[in-house]
């Protein structure tokens, strides 16, 4: 695939928690583009975004952000009044998908197997666990890992949890709960209509946290795992079925756990993220390099199901 040249504006930066991996992505993505003949520009995101967007008049805007709020429908939302087309989902689809117990209400009833649990006020942890240990405290609407906590009998986090050992329950007002469950990562893209690959990410100590993520060395990709070929299909299924039930565009990834001494029963799909990252360690371009595609095709192909849509709508 060969796009004709285009002024694209890469979307980056913002001011979540995930600004440094998103300034990553978009310095990756216009790269990218400029390798291909694009012409490009950079927007680090502000107060002032809808002046500069409007300045700048791009054929498309790719959006590179992550976190609130450029995941969570936000910009989608002035985007769409701007009559700007855009890369990824659209709004509906992200403040569904950012939100866990949103994706949870939208997915469980068409069967996708997703972990129990229940919202939670992060003052009442103090006074009792919200569920029996081993079991998992995290935000219901940040990605990258950002704030999760793992309670376990034998933790330090103290029985109950002490207000003052540092986690989540200091920033964040409401946590989701989950049952922890023990066993391996896995993950898979999807781009268009199509999940690529299983991915297992093995961290070199502790869990894939946002450290072990975006620190070179930390933990190793399996890609594709090494794992029994109904596990793949499983997760290629479940992440392409929930990429069309919650309406994704461009691309997704959905993130599992897998208890592998429970066969196929032991497999949970533990959020889907509508704006994965495309880092050099992110794990859609490292998919989509072992499926023959290359960096540049990869945002090329993402752009071009956007353009797709605008002509569809018309």
């Amino acid at each position: 695939m060969s796009l004709n040249p285009l002024h694209v504006a890469v979307l980056m930066g913002g001011w979540s928690s995930e600004r440094p991996v998103s300034l990553m992505s978009g310095e990756g993505v216009a790269k990218a583009l400029e390798s291909k003949g694009h012409t490009v520009t950079r927007i680090d995101m502000d107060r002032d975004v809808a002046l500069r967007l409007a300045e700048a008049k791009p054929d498309v805007v790719f959006n590179a952000l992550h976190g609130a709020p450029g995941e969570d429908g936000t910009v989608q939302g002035m985007m769409d009044l701007m009559g700007l087309t855009y890369t990824h989902s659209g709004l509906a689809t992200s403040v569904i998908a950012i939100d866990k117990e949103l994706t949870k209400q939208a997915l469980v009833p068409h069967g996708v197997p997703m972990p129990g649990g229940r919202v939670v006020k992060s003052a009442d942890i103090h006074v009792a666990d919200p569920l029996p240990r081993p079991y998992v405290l995290k935000p219901v609407n940040e990605g990258s890992s950002v704030g999760v906590a793992i309670v376990t009998a034998e933790g330090n986090y103290g029985n109950p949890i002490a207000k003052d050992v540092t986690g989540p329950w200091q920033e964040f007002e409401e946590l989701l709960a989950e049952p922890y469950i023990r066993g391996r990562e896995l993950t898979t893209a999807v781009i268009g209509d199509r999940a690529l690959l299983v991915t297992e990410l093995k961290p070199k100590s502790g869990f894939y946290d946002f450290d072990s993520k975006y620190t070179d060395g930390m933990t190793e990709h399996v890609c594709p795992a090494d794992i029994p070929d109904a596990i793949t299909q499983a997760c290629k299924d479940i992440a392409l079925r929930s990429h069309q039930l919650l309406g994704c565009k461009g691309t997704s990834r959905s993130d599992f756990r897998w208890d592998d001494t429970q066969g196929i029963e032991g497999l949970f799909l533990l959020e889907v993220n509508t704006q994965p990252g495309m880092t050099p360690l992110s794990l859609v371009p490292e998919q989509a390099r072992a499926c023959g595609m290359d960096y540049p095709e990869l945002v090329e192909a993402i752009i071009a199901e956007a353009l797709s849509d605008k002509a569809k709508a018309k």
